[in-house]
């Protein structure tokens, strides 16, 4: 075996670039929003949460919705607010529940659900979940969202 053949047989090893694990070249940032959207959602998914924010915001959302341009995604964080650090996030969320349910065992459900989401996706540490229960619906109220025809014509 001559010795340019043994050079070319010898495992190469790539060159480096960069120094260090990828993980720690640059920094990633988490809106508040995003963070908003995600508890958003999961609060939503919890059974026995009727909706989201208070009365007012929910009527100023359902106004919103009917405007072109008005947008869904504010739907996604009404009733959530949150801030966001480096590493951790805290949050308050407003929620309104059905009538007839464990208020305790939703605001429990709502807490673990929000938690896990949020840690889950964003990787930041949540520590702590504040939840203001604003309203029950009532079995016979007509919801402020589903008004199917306008007061005014």
């Amino acid at each position: 075996m001559s010795e340019s053949q043994q050079h070319a047989e010898a495992p190469r090893t790539p060159a480096k670039r960069g120094g260090g694990d990828p993980a720690t070249r640059g920094r990633t940032t988490i809106a508040d929003g995003v963070v908003e959207k995600i508890a958003g959602l999961a609060a939503r998914d919890v059974i026995g949460v009727h909706a989201m924010g208070s009365g007012l915001a929910r009527t100023l959302g359902a106004v919103r919705d009917r405007v072109p341009g008005g947008g869904r995604s504010a739907t996604a964080t009404r009733g959530v607010k949150a801030e966001v650090g480096e590493v951790q996030t805290a949050l308050d969320l407003e929620i309104v529940v059905d009538y007839g349910v464990a208020i305790a065992d939703v605001a429990r459900s709502v807490r673990e659900n929000v938690i896990s989401a949020v840690e889950r996706m964003t990787g930041l540490e949540v520590v702590e979940v504040n939840i203001a229960v604003s309203d029950v619906k009532l079995p016979d109220e007509a919801d402020e969202e589903e008004e199917s025809e306008p007061r005014l014509h």
